[in-house]
C-alpha cells in the first residue's frame, strides 16, 4: 500500500522572518521553507543576510535595522502583498540593576520590545491576508523577579497582555508569542564565551526532556503557530522545563 505524500503546509504562502540572518529566526525560514514557503529575511548585516539566504534559498532580503522605524515602514511598503505570516525574533529584554539606570533606560527597557512588535503590527495592516499571523518572540528566564535581573521582569511580563491585545486588534490576523528559555544558539555561544560547554552540561542534567533546546524547536514550534488558525493571542512557552527546575 502506497502511502500518501503530505502536502507541504505552507505551500504558495510566504513568511517574512525579521531577525533571520541567525540563530532561531534563520532555523524558522529553513522550516518554512521545508514546508514549501517563499521566505524574506530582515537583518542588520548584510554579509551575513546573504550567507543566510543563500543557505535557505531566500526570494529576497533586505537589511536594516528593525528598531527604526521609518525603514521598517519603507520595508513593508515596498513588499508585495498579501503577506502571510511575520515572524519577529530581533530585539530582547535589558539586564542589570534598576537603580544604577537613568529614567529614559527603564522607560527603554520596558518598552523597546513591546514597540519594536507594535511597529510591526501597525505596518502589517493590510498587507498580512486574514488568517495570517504574526509570531513574536519573548523567553521564560526573567519571569521571577530575582536580583540582577533589574527591569527585565517587568519587560518579559508585560509581553504576553500586549500580544493578546494586539491579537484583538488585528483580527481577523492572528497574533502569537513564543516564550523561550535558553536556546543553544551561535548567540548564546557568544554570550557564555567558555561557560557554554558547562551551561549545555548543566541543562541535560537539569531539564525534564534531558537535552538543551535548540533553534530547530522553536522553529517547529513557530511554523505550528503560523499553520494552526485557530491559535491566536496566546504564549507558548518552550524551555524544556527549565522553569520549573531552576
Amino acid at each position: 500500500m502506497t502511502t500518501p505524500v503530505r502536502e507541504p503546509e505552507l505551500l504558495g504562502q510566504s513568511v517574512v522572518v525579521i531577525g533571520g540572518s541567525a540563530g532561531i529566526g534563520l532555523e524558522t525560514a529553513r522550516r518554512a521553507r521545508t514546508e514549501g514557503a517563499e521566505v524574506v529575511l530582515v537583518g542588520r548585516d548584510p554579509g551575513r543576510l546573504e550567507r543566510a539566504a543563500g543557505e535557505v534559498g531566500a526570494r529576497r532580503t533586505a537589511a536594516f535595522d528593525a528598531t527604526d522605524s521609518a525603514a521598517l515602514e519603507a520595508f513593508f511598503q515596498d513588499l508585495p502583498t498579501p503577506i502571510d505570516h511575520v515572524m519577529v525574533t530581533a530585539g530582547g529584554p535589558s539586564y542589570g540593576p534598576l537603580l544604577a539606570m537613568s529614567a529614559a533606560e527603564v522607560r527603554d527597557a520596558i518598552s523597546d520590545h513591546a514597540v519594536l512588535e507594535l511597529e510591526v503590527a501597525r505596518n502589517a495592516v493590510g498587507r498580512v491576508r486574514p488568517g495570517g499571523s504574526l509570531v513574536f518572540m519573548g523567553g521564560t528566564g526573567a519571569r521571577r523577579v530575582a536580583r540582577g535581573l533589574g527591569v527585565a521582569s517587568a519587560a518579559t511580563n508585560a509581553l504576553p497582555s500586549f500580544t493578546a491585545a494586539l491579537a484583538l486588534e488585528l483580527a481577523p490576523v492572528r497574533v502569537n508569542l513564543i516564550a523561550a528559555g535558553f536556546v543553544d544558539t551561535p548567540l548564546s555561544a557568544s554570550l557564555l564565551g567558555e561557560g557554554l560547554e558547562e551551561r549545555r552540561a548543566e541543562l541535560r542534567a537539569m531539564l525534564p526532556i534531558g537535552r538543551v533546546v535548540g533553534p530547530a524547536d522553536v522553529a517547529a514550534l513557530a511554523v505550528h503557530l503560523m499553520v494552526n488558525t485557530a491559535l491566536t493571542g496566546a504564549t507558548y512557552d518552550i524551555d524544556g522545563g527549565q522553569q520549573f527546575v531552576s
